[in-house]
């Protein structure tokens, strides 16, 4: 079922946050357990050859079962803090971006807190929105630092899908993997660096939902029996939705910051599937060069997706000073939006 309402949306416009702030460092973490398309065609009705066609996904990786997202969160951030040089105790905010959550209670941004030994640090989880929960993270961060008192925010962006997601169901079977990716932002002295621009919408939709396990659905033997509490999702609304929102929102930020969208180095997306990413390119008029890609060796991996990206960007240093760039994603419910940034 997909309900349709008038879109709602949210944007910033002008020369951006007074206070400006930087990528101090970003970090990574990837189960060792690779899935390959051979192997899923062993237990669902698919080949590699579909699979590969209809989403560019080659492998993705599981998470060990005896491990949750915060335990991905934990090893993700380890880098990132290492990179920028700092150390969890100085952290003033721990943000998670996840719809896979340890439990319903408690955070899993506070298990996180405490499990980096970040103890001063306030703990913000962002959930509902799924794939986009880190877009909106990232906004929350950027916020956050313009209050004196807050210097540095670590964001955690991690989905674990495997534990969410039907084996035998086809649909989402081949799509998702788990992983983790971290970011920590500071305040710098460079003007002009940080966040130019957003632009956020919605438009309320239950073509993905998991429709167990909250207060109208609550667990029960009936609800895990119908398999309730597996993801569902509507390919087909996905693929317009994704292909029609994320241009516009890419070109609308990108208006708003009085930034050409030829003049930004990179565009870092959701990395749903190749072929909405290729789709969104085309849309764009953008070359393939500037999106760095993670979808075809990882899978879709939820709100990890575009940090990955940003990640791979980062660490091989091809994110230069004064560069401007766009984080851009899409979620479940539906929720959008993209971050219009310069580099410090």
């Amino acid at each position: 079922m997909t309900v349709a309402v008038d879109q709602t949306l949210f944007h910033q416009t002008g020369a951006g946050l007074s206070v400006p702030f930087s990528i101090a460092g970003t970090g990574m973490h990837l189960p060792p357990a690779v899935v390959t398309n051979q192997e899923l065609t062993r237990t669902l009705d698919t080949s590699d050859e579909w699979i590969t066609s209809r989403t560019g996904i080659r492998e993705r990786r599981r998470l060990a079962p005896h491990l949750a997202t915060s335990d991905m969160c934990v090893a993700a951030a380890h880098p990132a803090l290492e990179a920028a040089g700092i150390e969890p105790a100085r952290l003033d905010a721990v943000i998670v971006a996840t719809y896979t959550g340890d439990q319903p209670l408690v955070s899993t941004a506070l298990i996180v807190k405490d499990a980096l030994g970040a103890h001063r640090a306030l703990s913000l989880d962002v959930t509902q929105a799924a794939c986009a929960s880190g877009i909106q993270a990232v906004l929350i961060a950027a916020h956050l630092l313009q209050n004196p008192s807050i210097t540095t925010v670590l964001v955690l962006a991690a989905d674990c899908a495997s534990r969410i997601t039907d084996p035998a169901d086809r649909t989402t079977a081949v799509f998702f993997g788990d992983a983790a990716a971290a970011v920590v932002l500071t305040r710098t002295d460079t003007p002009g660096s940080g966040l130019l621009s957003y632009d956020l919408g919605s438009q309320l939709s239950y073509g993905v939902q998991i429709p167990a396990g909250g207060s109208r659905l609550p667990a029960s033997a009936a609800t895990v029996a119908a398999g309730d509490h597996y993801l569902s999702m509507d390919g087909r609304a996905v693929w317009n939705a994704a292909t029609t929102r994320l241009p516009e929102s890419i070109t609308g930020a990108a208006r708003r910051a009085d930034v050409p969208i030829d003049e930004i180095r990179y565009f870092f997306l959701h990395q749903a599937n190749l072929n909405i990413l290729t789709a969104t390119l085309a849309a764009l008029g953008v070359p393939r060069e500037r999106v760095p890609v993670t979808v075809d060796r990882l899978g879709n991996t939820g709100s990890a997706g575009l940090f990955t990206a940003l990640h791979s960007a980062v660490s091989a240093g091809s994110l230069l000073p004064g560069d401007t760039y766009v984080l851009s994603g899409i979620g479940a419910g539906f929720q959008w939006g993209t971050l219009c940034l310069r580099h410090a």
